[in-house]
């Protein structure tokens, strides 16, 4: 698995972690890293950084994100996949030199993993 592969789950991870355990952000990483030491700079560089960027703009991704879900209310998304979704589009804020369609495909595989 390459290292933004491996970097956008453990982001998924954290984002889910978060959200479901009614922890900080900052409490989700410290003990999400704690229990992973051996995880490359590089790939926790990456996840780190998406991680804060989705945190940080969660109320403008989840408006877009609302915005676009025909028929869906962010409420009513399972959690993975409303995680997986702010994750693709923080990524898409924070890196747009990222090309979209390869964002969206790499969305797509860790939903094929991760979801339902």
């Amino acid at each position: 698995m390459g290292t933004r592969r491996k970097s956008r789950e453990l982001t998924l991870q954290m984002l889910f972690q978060s959200e479901m355990g009614k922890q900080s952000p900052d409490d989700v990483r410290q003990s999400f890293w704690a229990q992973r030491a051996d995880v490359e700079e590089e790939t926790r560089g990456f996840a780190d950084d998406l991680f804060r960027t989705a945190i940080e703009r969660t109320i403008e991704i989840d408006a877009l994100i609302q915005k676009h879900a025909e028929h869906w209310r962010l409420d009513r998304m399972a959690a993975v996949d409303r995680n997986i979704l702010r994750a693709a589009v923080a990524e898409l804020m924070g890196y747009p030199q990222t090309p979209k369609p390869v964002v969206i495909n790499e969305a797509l595989e860790i939903a094929r993993k991760f979801s339902s």
